[in-house]
């Protein structure tokens, strides 16, 4: 199974519904409040290339983009290979 980072914060409506799509996959996923640790949004701007905004979503290391990009690649029927890609 891929390796899954979101990045998030509380009461981000976009974060519940990212997180839900990859819940219904039965997909796990390591979740970074950014509002916990200053480190968490410093490694996520890093990461994204600059992006502020969450959820920011990432497997197996490449740059997903947010709630938008992830149910965009799951209708266009590219998520679920991402998903079962093994993760290096």
């Amino acid at each position: 199974m891929a390796e899954v980072i979101i990045y998030t914060r509380p009461g981000c409506g976009y974060c519940t519904r990212a997180k839900q799509l990859l819940s219904s996959k039965d997909v796990e996923f390591t979740e970074y409040n950014i509002w916990e640790k200053d480190e968490y949004q410093n490694a996520m701007i890093k990461l994204s290339g600059g992006a502020r905004t969450v959820p920011q979503i990432f497997i197996n290391g490449d740059h997903i983009g947010g709630s938008d990009d992830l149910y965009s690649l799951d209708r266009a029927g590219n998520l679920d290979a991402l998903l079962n890609q093994i993760s290096a």
